[in-house]
């Protein structure tokens, strides 16, 4: 999936994975994390997700990595505040009272540039990653954070029914990832209503990733 893919979602305001309000599976299980009050969580692949306004309204400090600065531009405008922007390294850090954004290429954000988290959320990342781009993703997510505990949430369904993304992610397929550094435990799985874009039967699974 080309960088060019998702600045031109965002640029002809083509973000219908956009959810209106914070997602219910993280209001729900964002607790098996058991992060104290201002720990500081990692949103990879972030866009403008309301799911940080929830994190900052229970008091947790956010960090995130975006590839559209549109996307952040109007999240920072959505949460009613200023950035301040600086460079850092080979991406832009947007950075205002408890909220750190990265925007670039997130292969080009390390861990130093990021700085330490306390966990990861990842509903939209690596669901919109191609199947060759995985791999590197999970590595690279896993070195940057230290391989912090991760709350994952997955869509599973008949990739030959309809393309990606988000792309169809197997138990399997996160045993692969992060079965090596982390405990897999698997909250729960549920039908997606009415299936994917409305005619692909689809499951989303939301998974627990303990630090060993």
């Amino acid at each position: 999936m080309e960088p060019s893919f998702w600045h031109q979602k965002w640029e002809k305001n083509e973000i219908a994975f956009h959810e209106r309000e914070a997602n219910q599976l993280l209001v729900q299980y964002f607790d098996r994390l058991s992060l104290e009050e201002g720990s500081r969580v990692f949103l990879p692949l972030c866009g403008k997700t309301l799911d940080i306004h929830w994190m900052l309204s229970n008091g947790y400090r956010v960090a995130g990595a975006e590839l559209s600065k549109i996307a952040i531009q109007q999240l920072f405008k959505e949460l009613g505040m200023e950035p301040t922007l600086s460079k850092a390294g080979e991406v832009d850090h947007y950075s205002a009272e408890n909220i750190d954004i990265f925007v670039g290429d997130i292969f080009a954000l390390s861990r130093k540039t990021l700085g330490p988290v306390d966990a990861i959320y990842d509903r939209a990342a690596l669901v919109a990653l191609p199947e060759e781009t995985r791999r590197r993703y999970t590595a690279h997510l896993r070195e940057i954070t230290e391989n912090a505990p991760q709350l994952l949430i997955c869509y599973e369904y008949d990739q030959n029914l309809a393309a990606g993304p988000p792309f169809s992610i197997s138990n399997e397929e996160v045993e692969r990832h992060y079965k090596d550094r982390y405990g897999l435990n698997p909250l729960i799985s549920i039908n997606v209503p009415g299936g994917l874009r409305g005619k692909v039967p689809a499951q989303e699974n939301v998974w627990w990733l303990k630090k060993l």
